[in-house]
């Protein structure tokens, strides 16, 4: 923090460099864009509107293009310093991006920044396309965008619980496992959302957040299967691993070997492909289901 005041400081000691081209180009269409959020950024993508991009956070990895702009850090853990090197006249970012000292001092930069609200929903996706589009000044592009996108999802929902009809499959949303430590996604949580639109139950519904489970309780809530993001590095437990542990191994997925493993920002991202993640996720409930 106090780094972050004295950096805070300097801006005010420098006369306003970045305030004074803030202000300059109010009137102006912003054209030094820094997308903060998975999401946000596909959104930006989306509405081809990248060649404004000048930035992104950490999360943003897809369309793989945006991998060729300055990372300018981690949604929560975003570095003034980073993100004002790259002179940004807008910054979008995602609900919840901070610290919130750094958000202060990006603000007192008098850089524009607008924040996305976030909801695990297909009318928080609608809303989230309308208002990254609002903020970059496409709104009928991103009007057209939305409409599409909702669709989609309503089209996706519907094949999805069509197709459980026969018996919706219990899934096991388990954010990391290491340590025997298994932290897990309850209810008013993204896993959630997206197992119950693609048809599924929330095995650990139950349970508010993203929360820890003793081997005991996750035995009773007897999962037909996990499902995990893909990570790498040290952050992946191997499925070996996994299926070893005394409190999967009690379950209906770890006797049978049943875990999907799909893309974080894909899975959980909630923006342009989630309608796809939707029938992805639902075809693998169905084709274990069916196995």
């Amino acid at each position: 923090m106090n780094s972050l005041r004295k950096f805070s400081s300097v801006i005010a000691l420098v006369g306003g460099t970045f305030g004074t081209s803030a202000i300059a180009a109010d009137d102006a269409e912003p054209n030094r864009i820094i997308a903060i959020g998975s999401s946000v950024t596909e959104i930006v993508y989306a509405l081809s509107q990248q060649d404004r991009l000048v930035g992104r956070d950490r999360t943003s990895t897809y369309p793989t293009d945006v991998l060729d702009l300055p990372d300018v850090g981690y949604i929560r853990a975003l570095s003034p310093e980073g993100v004002l090197s790259v002179k940004p006249d807008l910054i979008v970012a995602l609900e919840g991006s901070g610290p919130p000292e750094a958000v202060e001092v990006l603000k007192e930069a008098g850089v524009p920044f607008v924040s996305i609200s976030e909801d695990y929903s297909r009318d928080g996706v609608v809303e989230k396309i309308r208002a990254v589009g609002a903020a970059l000044g496409v709104e009928e592009a991103a009007e057209e965008l939305a409409v599409q996108t909702g669709t989609k999802i309503d089209g996706a929902h519907s094949s999805a619980i069509d197709a459980s009809v026969d018996g919706s499959s219990r899934v096991l949303f388990v954010l990391s496992a290491q340590d025997n430590r298994i932290m897990v996604g309850g209810a008013d949580t993204q896993a959630d959302s997206i197992i119950r639109l693609a048809g599924g139950v929330n095995a650990a519904g139950n349970v508010s957040g993203f929360k820890p489970m003793t081997p005991e309780a996750i035995a009773t809530t007897a999962p037909d299967v996990i499902l995990m993001m893909d990570r790498q590095g040290n952050h992946i437990t191997a499925n070996e691993e996994l299926f070893a542990m005394p409190a999967i191994k009690l379950t209906p997925a770890g006797q049978n070997k049943r875990l999907i493993r799909m893309p974080g920002a894909y899975l959980l991202g909630f923006g342009p492909r989630t309608a796809d993640a939707i029938a992805d996720l639902s075809a693998e409930l169905q084709k274990m289901s069916d196995s």
